[in-house]
């Protein structure tokens, strides 16, 4: 029987962090979005995979929940990677603009991809809450009207050209901060 029909609703998020070199870090990250607020196992959160690349310096966290679940889990490890990640010390051979890299979610079951667009967007807003020194911007789905793709976001912001941080412009929050950069979300 497809998970559809069972009625779960379920999303995964890619999320991308400028580390793979200490372990710790990765991990504590992806524990992160494990854990509900009072610190106990969020039951139907799951961290399907870590993918780290030691050259590049950056690993994949693949987190899975529900629609409803996934936005405050990526919040947790965002705030842990935004605690843990300096950009200012951060070297590798993958450009990368922030701690925090990509945001990318995804539908799995019974979501659309607008609605995973809406749980980006809600997510940007509520790390400019908790994360005031991070700076966003929006691709996709989130990226409402204009729904830019992230090869024409990365042309835009010279992704690949390592820069100063300071001179990007973002669509949420302030000028990216050396130590977090430059976060997008989809």
């Amino acid at each position: 029987m497809s998970s559809s029909r069972l009625g779960l609703r379920l999303a995964a998020c890619l999320l991308n962090i400028s580390e793979a070199r200490r372990k710790n870090i990765v991990e504590n990250i992806a524990k992160a979005a494990l854990l509900e607020k009072n610190g106990q196992k969020h039951p139907e959160v799951s961290v399907l995979n870590i993918f780290s690349d030691r050259d590049y310096n950056r690993s994949v966290i693949t987190i899975a929940a529900s629609v409803d679940d996934l936005g405050n889990s990526v919040l947790a490890a965002c705030l842990e990677a935004f605690q843990s990640i300096n950009m200012e010390l951060q070297e590798g051979v993958h450009p990368c603009l922030g701690a925090v890299d990509l945001i990318p979610i995804y539908p799995l079951s019974g979501v659309s991809v607008e609605e995973c667009g809406a749980v980006a967007r809600s997510l940007a807003e509520s790390l400019l809450l908790r994360a005031p020194s991070c700076s966003l911007f929006l691709f996709g789905e989130a990226d409402l009207p204009e729904k830019r793709t992230l090869v024409q976001r990365r042309k835009q912001l010279g992704w690949f050209t390592r820069r100063d941080f300071s001179a990007l412009e973002p669509d949420l929050g302030a000028a990216p901060a050396r130590r977090c950069g430059l976060t997008g979300a989809p």
